[in-house]
């Protein structure tokens, strides 16, 4: 059975709704199963004294730089409303393209509900997010999960709360662009250990590894492949360096329906790097990846009575 192929559209449409129409219509055309967005508001940014500065120590960064006015400014300009999000729907459904969508605040969980989603993925820095995870299982039929930047103890709880559930693990490695010799993609091999449906997010950088990494990994036996999807030349929006375009997204469909021999044959015996990405199951998190964490989990939250709730903070109602 060939691996699902997931397009991430990101924040890759500028916010454009005719940018976002076309986006679907070309992962229509690619073959691929799934589109998904984002469904981040700016409005759930927090706001965190240490980010405004950051620390820098001997010359390697301690804690990221990232002042919250500017990036609500930026954040502001590509959010999705409600409107948006129906028009991606029904988009999706007039393609034959099944939607899907991340939530990054848990108070958005009952707008995506609403609007019709069955399906919704949950980024690295919120596996953790045990309460989020509950209420996410008890609303729709599957769940993606993204175990980047996520302790081994994390992920094994995680399952723990979705034991009876159908859900798919995703590794990726939460540092982008992310190099090839980091990769680790024989970890897939200790989240089969949870689930049997374990797949790849691919952050890799596209005009030096090309679709690489995805190929390793569906040799490997992903179930699932997520990359980044681009329809604008690659300057044009943040995630643009690790998005791949219409071309790569067809030839990514195409190796998705091949079997292991074939791969191997026709492909992974000329990627002279492949033994390099296999890596370790159980590889412990960098420093790099260490201070994503730092900076990603916890920069959205439900705003409760004018204070921030985290996803991870258990309210009377989880």
């Amino acid at each position: 059975m060939a691996a699902k192929i997931i397009a991430e559209l990101c924040q890759n449409h500028n916010g454009n709704l005719k940018t976002l129409g076309d986006m679907v219509n070309a992962v229509a055309e690619a073959g691929a199963d799934y589109a998904k967005i984002q469904t981040i508001f700016a409005d759930d940014l927090t706001f965190r004294e240490r980010f405004e500065h950051g620390r820098i120590e001997h010359g390697t960064t301690q804690i990221l730089t990232r002042p919250y006015h500017s990036e609500y400014d930026r954040l502001k300009s590509l959010d999705l409303n409600a409107d948006a999000h129906r028009f991606f729907l029904d988009l999706c459904r007039e393609n034959g393209v099944k939607p899907l969508t991340t939530i990054f605040s848990r108070s958005r969980i009952p707008l995506v509900h609403d609007l019709g989603f069955d399906e919704v993925k949950v980024a690295s820095y919120d596996c953790a997010s045990y309460p989020m995870i509950r209420e996410l299982k008890d609303k729709f039929r599957h769940l993606f999960i993204s175990t980047g930047a996520t302790h081994d103890e994390e992920v094994q709880k995680t399952a723990e709360t979705l034991k009876d559930y159908p859900y798919s693990f995703m590794h990726c490695v939460t540092v982008y662009p992310t190099p090839l010799v980091i990769l680790n993609l024989t970890r897939m091999n200790y989240l089969r250990g949870f689930t049997q449906q374990v797949g790849f997010s691919d952050h890799t950088l596209v005009e030096r590894d090309g679709l690489k990494a995805a190929l390793v990994s569906l040799w490997l036996g992903a179930d699932v492949i997520e990359r980044h999807f681009t329809i604008l030349e690659r300057g044009m929006t943040k995630d643009g360096p690790v998005s791949i375009d219409s071309q790569q997204l067809k030839a990514l469909v195409e190796f998705a329906k091949m079997g292991d021999d074939e791969l191997e044959r026709d492909h992974i015996s000329k990627i002279p790097e492949y033994e390099s990405m296999i890596g370790k199951e159980r590889p412990g998190l960098s420093h790099e990846e260490r201070m994503n964490r730092d900076y990603y989990r916890g920069r959205f939250a439900s705003k409760v009575d004018g204070k921030a709730v985290f996803n991870w903070e258990e309210t009377p109602d989880t």
